[in-house]
């Protein structure tokens, strides 16, 4: 029987549905003090509240949306700051081309249109899924990309509309909740081979990165190493690295 024999057929189109709703609410609660976060830096830097919502609409990522705020208003060239937000988010092109093979039965439509959602907690859940040999369908995926796009929208605004209530919104301390949530989905891939070496090295190159690279670069430097070592270690090399 081959592997795509073996994969579990599609259960409807909306139990699929409703099942990635339901992954995608941690998802919601976790991101939530960020967005929020990103509304009232926004204001605070000269954004109107459409220009907020209309940011985290058309951007829909995080930690770019703050490299935006600290490049607009400067006298930067605009592909310059566009260029900048492209490489924060990289590593979302790595996601899509891993979960390619996952999505082969999408059509080119769907993929287009489903890939513009693709964030880091949905790349984890949905290689999860495909792991455990759940097929990941597009109305699964689109089920837990839902929530996870409109109240990241609605928090802009929110955030945008009422962070000025709150002087200092690094204050309040919530922004541990996503950390504490990212570190839940690494550990659950701990069972793979090259866990454990790409993980130190990630880490490790990302704290460097950050006290002499800066925020968020980091992120995409610690990504990239760890990735070059998945590349250059076999699964046998990394079997012996583990103690």
């Amino acid at each position: 029987m081959s592997a795509a024999e073996m994969v579990e057929p599609d259960a409807g189109g909306s139990g699929e549905f409703f099942d990635g709703m339901r992954r995608g609410l941690p998802v919601v609660l976790a991101s939530a003090p960020f967005g929020l976060l990103f509304g009232a830096l926004a204001v605070q830097n000269g954004m109107t509240i459409g220009e907020a919502i209309l940011m985290s609409a058309t951007v829909f990522a995080g930690a770019s949306q703050m490299v935006g705020l600290e490049l607009f208003g400067q006298t930067i060239a605009p592909w310059l700051i566009i260029l900048s937000i492209f490489a924060v988010n990289f590593r979302h092109v790595l996601y899509s081309a891993a979960l390619g093979r996952r999505t082969e039965h999408w059509s080119p439509a769907q993929r287009a249109f489903g890939f513009f959602f693709l964030t880091d907690p949905q790349y984890a859940l949905a290689e999860r899924r495909g792991e455990t040999g759940k097929r990941v369908g597009f109305a699964w995926y689109m089920g837990m990309a839902t929530p996870i796009y409109l109240c990241w929208v609605a928090e802009g605004g929110i955030g945008a509309a009422f962070g000025n209530l709150v002087p200092d919104p690094h204050a309040l301390g919530l922004d541990f909740l996503l950390p504490i949530y990212f570190l839940g989905l690494v550990m659950d891939f701990r069972k793979r081979p090259l866990w454990l070496p790409v993980v130190m090295i990630s880490a490790v190159v990302s704290v460097f990165a950050y006290y002499f690279v800066g925020s968020p670069w980091h992120v995409s430097i610690g990504a990239a190493a760890g990735v070059a070592l998945a590349a250059i270690l076999t699964p046998s090399d990394a079997g012996r690295a583990q103690p």
